[in-house]
């Protein structure tokens, strides 16, 4: 299956260290952000993967190149001359994702969800009939409320609710009314089909780090090296 990294936001929280470095390139344990998830993409057999850019897109291509170092094969998708948001972003590269169920992960957050799930959980959407699958996680102490509900592994809008964790499985026709090319959110199009019972979603209990602010980097840095220096990384 295909998967999408979301690597196209300006990472304004994250100033002044993305005025000159996009945020996916931010170092956490001794490499970029999106590199820890290249490569546990490569290592679940997930090789072909889209990456979206914006803001300093060039230092993007420049330093992750084809993918080849990491055993897969990346194709970029330039958004000019702003980001799209995620759903137009999605939209703007579905040319590259091809008809069947993708992978989509925000780079900009570190996690050891185990990638090798997904290519089963794309399968299940045929089978139901659903357009999109999340994962889902506990709330951080900075978004306290959550997003979604989850009630025996079917998404809703009900309380008490959980945090998506910017892990998703979609259908291509989820994005088929974003006009290529246009900014488009994804919430929305997430909330319509929920609605009519077609969203899918697990609650992934494991590591997961929202990457928000350079404390929160500085805090994922820290705890990466430990265990790196422990052996377990």
């Amino acid at each position: 299956m295909m998967a999408m990294l979301l690597a196209a936001g300006r990472g304004e929280r994250m100033r002044p260290l993305t005025d000159h470095t996009p945020k996916p390139l931010l170092h956490a344990g001794g490499k970029p952000l999106i590199v820890w998830h290249i490569e546990r993409l490569a290592h679940a057999g997930i090789t072909g993967l889209i990456i979206n850019h914006a803001h300093l897109g060039a230092q993007i291509e420049n330093t992750l190149g084809d993918g080849s170092r990491y055993g897969t094969h990346i194709r970029y998708s330039p958004e000019h001359p702003s980001a799209l948001e995620t759903a137009g972003g999605i939209a703007h590269a579905l040319h590259l994702l091809g008809s069947e169920p993708f992978a989509v992960i925000n780079s900009d957050i570190y996690c050891d969800y185990d990638f090798a799930h997904l290519p089963a959980r794309a399968a299940a959407l045929h089978a139901r009939g659903d357009v999109a699958h999340l994962v889902l996680v506990n709330n951080p102490v900075h978004h306290p409320t959550g997003d979604f509900g989850l009630q025996q592994g079917r998404v809703t809008d009900s309380t008490p609710k959980l945090t998506f964790s910017g892990i998703g499985i979609y259908q291509p026709a989820l994005f088929a009314g974003v006009v290529r090319g246009t900014a488009a959110p994804l919430a929305p199009l997430l909330r319509a089909q929920i609605a009519q019972g077609k969203v899918s979603g697990e609650h992934y209990r494991g590591c997961w780090v929202d990457i928000g602010t350079p404390q929160r980097l500085e805090e994922l840095d820290k705890r990466l090296r430990a265990t790196h220096n422990r052996g377990y990384a």
